[in-house]
């Protein structure tokens, strides 16, 4: 049911997903270095301050809150061993046949267009920088979805910027 009177809670969520990120070791300022590494080769003078700012507008936008959520929750569930069988296990394992990982992610780099999804399919691949930890980590927690979500938005943030500089 669709309550007319429900406001969304922009700061909460928002709350949610720097919490959720903070607790798996993810700050802004790691999105922020990825987003730089991506954009300084197209703009040598991009200053780390202007990545910190597009980070900030980025993980402020409700569809890459909305997406965040889901993923790191579905991550904190299987890593608790809180989802049904087989679907607990397809997350735990990071099946690569799965896929629904790569399509939040998606929403989240498509908000800025081509040029965000073309940077998530680079980072994806490339995995460097905190992406790397998360997706390398072997600590029995689910990295299923937040590697990909960390991506995103940092590919996100590098669209942004490259928006603000063409």
């Amino acid at each position: 049911m669709n309550n007319k009177n429900f406001k969304f809670p922009d700061t909460a969520a928002y709350n949610f997903v720097i919490s959720a990120l903070e607790e798996r070791g993810v700050t802004p300022e790691d999105i922020s270095k990825l987003a730089f590494k991506m954009q300084q080769q197209f703009i040598p003078d991009i200053t780390m301050d202007e990545a910190r700012k597009a980070t900030t507008d980025v993980l402020h936008k409700r569809e890459v809150l909305n997406n965040a959520m889901v993923g790191l929750e579905l991550d904190r569930l299987a890593t608790q061993g809180l989802l049904k069988e087989p679907l607990e296990s397809i997350i735990m394992n990071d099946s690569g046949v799965f896929g629904v990982d790569e399509g939040i992610a998606l929403n989240i780099a498509n908000i800025y267009g081509t040029i965000g999804v073309t940077n998530y399919g680079y980072i994806d691949r490339d995995k460097s920088g905190i992406v790397k930890q998360l997706d390398e980590a072997k600590d029995g927690t689910s990295n299923t979805f937040i590697d990909d979500i960390v991506g995103a938005i940092a590919s996100a943030v590098s669209a942004k910027i490259a928006h603000q500089n063409n």
